[in-house]
């Protein structure tokens, strides 16, 4: 690609910069690290789900055929004699004819088949009166109800989540194993550019299309590690850039790839294995990308809106495909109720 060639297409332009990154490697996180990041490998349930059976009410725990003729004018009266709470560990049986009180997530104990509500009942402490029959399995919840021990709960490429990070905890997992993260050095180029937070010349602008850039890179599931400028000097860039392309994945430049006089980008990599030219679209045409000192670039134009349209088209795809998440974005059909004019060789 170069400025004297056909402009390349969006599609063809899309491939070349997919193919400059190769898959993250595995690596194993803990859960609150997962977040957004694709599953390796798929996991199954070291336990079952719940791991006992348990009471799914504040209640008593009964035989129900100790309350089967129990109402609300002639309930019936059973001695309480265990207090079972949610984390006891030990499992007194229960005898025919008594009660235990028990609390939500308290294990079921050997005997009882069914849980009583404390609403259906008079709260007592030694006995309890109960106005209702229940039946069995009431209010109790089975282990291995939600999952069974050795179920796959999570395919290979689930994108970890919220709920998907909750069950791979439930089910006793402290580590998953991810694709890493994309690491993606970005780097905005101007001499006019200030950084935002400090006072402006005249002349001088507000650097900021670092910040949307390295934004863009974490939405997308990368890490990002940002250098706000360098001026319109060669030597300068590459000074810069020398101590920080080890340890990254990805260069992402904007500024500094068009036909201007002072396209430092360009004049830094231009024949160092980084291709410029045009894109056939609008906003963005000009583009950078190969390999600068062996590090794949992407280099965009310095417009905001240009640089922003670029990474959406092109970067950001590469870093979700070779993350192992879905790469597409949702996508709307619209019917227009004015025409637009747009140019038959630029996409836009």
């Amino acid at each position: 690609m170069s400025t004297a060639q056909k402009p390349r297409s969006v599609d063809e332009h899309v491939r070349v910069v997919a193919a400059l990154l190769a898959a993250t490697p595995v690596i194993s996180l803990p859960l609150v690290e997962c977040a957004g990041l694709a599953l390796a490998e798929p996991i199954t349930a070291a336990v079952p789900l719940p791991p006992f059976d348990n009471s799914g009410m504040d209640g008593y725990a009964v035989r129900s055929v100790d309350i089967a003729a129990a109402t609300a004018d002639a309930p019936a009266r059973l001695p309480v004699t265990e207090d079972i709470p949610a984390g006891r560990t030990d499992s007194p049986a229960l005898r025919p004819g008594t009660a235990h009180r028990i609390m939500t997530g308290a294990p079921i104990p050997p005997g009882a088949n069914a849980v009583v509500p404390v609403e259906l009942t008079d709260r007592g402490c030694d006995h309890v009166q109960i106005y209702a029959p229940r039946s069995p399995g009431d209010n109790v919840r089975p282990g291995g109800g939600d999952v069974a021990a050795g179920e796959e709960v999570l395919p290979a490429g689930a994108v970890l989540g919220p709920a998907q990070l909750g069950v791979a905890a439930a089910v006793g997992y402290a580590e998953l194993p991810v694709h890493r993260p994309v690491r993606v050095l970005v780097l905005s180029t101007g001499s006019e550019l200030v950084v935002p937070g400090t006072p402006l010349r005249h002349g001088q602008i507000y650097e900021s299309n670092g910040t949307m850039l390295a934004a863009a890179v974490r939405e997308a599931g990368g890490e990002a590690q940002l250098m706000h400028f360098v001026p319109d000097d060669v030597a300068a860039l590459e000074a810069a850039l020398a101590p920080r392309l080890s340890g990254i994945d990805l260069l992402v430049t904007s500024g500094g790839v068009s036909a201007g006089a002072y396209e430092v980008v360009k004049s830094a990599m231009r024949g160092h294995g980084v291709d410029f030219g045009k894109v056939a679209m609008n906003p963005g045409s000009p583009q950078g990308v190969g390999r600068y000192r062996g590090v794949p670039v992407a280099a965009m134009p310095g417009n905001p809106v240009s640089a922003s349209v670029s990474f959406e088209v092109f970067v950001r795809p590469a870093l979700r495909a070779a993350m192992g998440l879905p790469v597409a974005r949702p996508r709307a059909m619209a019917r227009l109720i004015e025409d637009l004019a747009s140019p038959g060789d630029k996409r836009q």
